[in-house]
């Protein structure tokens, strides 16, 4: 299971309009490298397998060569092509520069935060006021 940070930034790789690459698309990709199993890499990182096929479908189409290679029932469900492998260390250098980069301008916003998140789903949150 890929533990979410607790504080920092996320570096998310546009194209168009179009979120090309995020974190969560990366931590799907470094669990298919893993596991060797699309559905296998879902449930290590607590995703439906809907949602990971959806995501490996979207990365695919998005650039120029597939990501990964992805084969119905059985083993070997996902495999990331040398492309793909190619494509997570980029971003996770391109990652790491960025959070050294931008570490104490949010560190700066801790001050800020009303108190812990932990366990918000992205629904509105209402105080009652």
């Amino acid at each position: 299971m890929v533990k979410p940070k607790t504080q920092g930034a996320s570096l998310h790789i546009l194209s168009g309009a179009a979120t090309s690459l995020r974190p969560g698309k990366i931590d799907l990709l470094e669990a298919i490298a893993r596991s060797g199993s699309l559905s296998a890499a879902a449930c290590a990182i607590d995703m439906s397998c809907w949602r990971a096929w959806s995501l490996v479908d979207t990365m695919n189409c998005r650039f120029r060569d597939d990501l990964v290679v992805t084969a119905i029932g059985g083993h070997g469900g996902g495999r990331v092509k040398p492309f793909g492998m190619d494509t997570l260390a980029r971003y996770r250098r391109a990652e790491a520069k960025a959070s050294a980069a931008a570490g104490d301008k949010v560190a700066a916003f801790a001050g800020w935060w009303r108190g812990p998140v932990d366990g918000f789903d992205g629904a509105p949150q209402f105080r009652g006021r």
